[in-house]
Formats: structure tokens, sequence, C-alpha cells
């Protein structure tokens, strides 16, 4: 019963990661325009980043396209979930074909780091493929898993996770791209630019607005129909109502900055993001098959080790 236990607590850690660390590796307070270096000007001086006399909207478009066309880009994310937890993300993430990267994911707070702790770490690492998410466990929960130390999490059987939070982890996983940021805030309809400010030395452009998971549909927005409504169907699965989202972007046009914040089923939550380095190498290679359990096997293994 305890090794079924340790499972269980292991693959509960791995889906929580997926559904708050992704994004950020692809949602606190106002970082949005303080700390890191940043300074800011007011928002009536012409943009660089987003070309003088330029509508926010039009600006946005326009980062979009760029962002998704870089390929790829270092990321650095903090992520904050009430008590539940506090972590951070550090790698490369690429998305010209299928999405790929590699991250060192750190727990530094909350319940969740309690039970990292008790698994035997607080950091894992964590591997993004085309048709699979890989996460690395420690010593401790490999000894309950017949000594292998890799999850894997294929995409398709995310859905068994159970109701609607299945299908977002799937979706969210295969489609967490810097440019999605950008979507979300295009997707509020009421972009407004803030002004230009410095983010760690480089000179952006700050966009911000708030986005009512309700009237997603019905905001005169630029996204076409069916973007909104995957859009409004993510954030709903996620039990987000309202969530305000901050992007930063820079003279080549490209993401730099994003900070999501609002209030989620699981609590209040907060990301921060940074991207950069646009057109980094991103060279992921899949863990070693006899060092990896499947996601499905080993909530296989659960069911029967609680039934005996």
């Amino acid at each position: 019963m305890k090794g079924t236990n340790g499972r269980r607590a292991g693959l509960s850690i791995v889906a929580v990661t997926l559904l708050t660390g992704v994004a950020g590796c692809s949602s606190g307070g106002s970082e949005g325009s303080g700390g890191d270096g940043e300074s800011s000007s007011s928002s009536s001086s012409p943009s660089k980043g987003g070309g003088t006399h330029v509508s926010p909207i039009a600006a946005l478009r326009t980062a979009e396209k760029s962002t998704d066309g870089a390929d790829s880009a270092k990321v650095e994310s903090t992520t904050t979930m009430g008590s539940l937890m506090a972590m951070t993300a550090d790698g490369s993430l690429g998305w010209g074909d299928g999405l790929t990267g590699t991250f060192t994911i750190t727990y530094t707070g909350g319940t969740m780091a309690d039970t990292m702790r008790q698994l035997g770490a607080t950091s894992m690492e964590a591997r993004y493929l085309p048709d699979a998410y890989y996460a690395r466990m420690g010593d401790v929960f490999a000894e309950q898993a017949d000594g292998k130390h890799w999850i894997k999490y294929p995409y398709e059987a995310l859905e068994t996770l159970g109701g609607g939070s299945g299908a977002y982890l799937k979706d969210q996983m295969e489609n967490s791209t810097p440019n999605q940021s950008v979507k979300l805030l295009l997707a509020s309809g009421d972009v407004r630019r803030v002004g230009e400010e410095t983010v760690r030395g480089e000179h952006t452009t700050h966009y911000s607005g708030t986005v009512e998971v309700a009237d997603l549909a019905t905001r005169n927005s630029s996204l076409s129909d069916s973007q909104l409504a995957d859009l409004k169907k993510q954030l709903e699965q996620a039990g987000v109502t309202t969530e305000t989202v901050d992007i930063w972007v820079d003279d080549e046009n490209l993401l730099v900055k994003k900070v999501e914040q609002g209030q989620a089923a699981n609590g209040a939550y907060s990301q921060t993001a940074y991207y950069s380095d646009y057109g980094t190498p991103v060279d992921t290679e899949v863990p070693p098959a006899a060092d990896t359990a499947d996601f499905s096997e080993l909530l296989q293994q659960q069911g029967a080790g609680s039934t005996s």
C-alpha cells in the first residue's frame, strides 16, 4: 500500500506541474512594472517596438506573428497558486515543428514542495516532445516504480485524468507557446498600451488587458470565432473567470515578458515568464526506455493496488 501511495503522490505532482508550469515554459501581484531593473515612461510616448502611431491591436498582431515565427526561445518563469505551490522553471522551448524543450522545475513553497521532499527532491527535469511530456522523479519514487526514474505522459493519454481537466492538459501541452499569451491579450477586447519600459536592459512596449471569460465570444477582438471558442473552453475548464494579462514587446516585435494573474478553481494564481535568445537551438532527447514508466501503466498499477 505504501508503494501505491507513493506512485499516486508522484503522479499528482506531475499532473499539477503540467497544468500550471507548461504555459510559462510556453499565470502575482504587480510584478508587471517593477523589479528586475525595469523602468517605465509615460504611455503617451511613441513606441519603438510597436511603431509610432500604430494601434495596440495592430502592434500585437505583429508581435504574435513575429513571436510565433521565431520557433524557439529560452524561458524563465515563476508560478504561484495559493497555498498549493510556488515553483520556478528554467530552460529552452521550441515550437517550430511540434513542442520540444527541456526545463528544470523547482518547487519553492506550498504543499507541493512538502510532498516533493517526501519523494526525495524539490527539483525535477521536464522534457517536452511533440507526442509526450516526460518528468524525471527522484530516487525515492524510482524505488516504488520498479527502479524507473522517468514518467512518460503521452498527450493522448492525458484525457484519462478525468473530466475536462484532462482535455485541458492535453490542449495546453500541444499549444503552449509564447505567442498564446499575445492571443489571449488580443481576445480581451480592451487592449491598452501602458507605455515604454526597460525590461532586463531591453527597450519594450507594455500592453495590458483583462479577459472576462464569459465575454470572450462577444467582445470585438481580432481573433476568429473558432479561436475565441478555443480560448474560452481552455479557461473555463481551468476554472478561470477573469484573468489579467500584461505583456512586454521589444523593438523586434518579440515577446520578452508576460504576467498572467487571476482566480482559478484552486485559488488565486499568478505567473511571470521572461523570454530571451529567440532562435536558440533546442535539442531534446527521449529518455531511455528502460528507465521510463508509462503514465497509463502506473495508473493501472494504482488501481490494482487500491483494490488488493
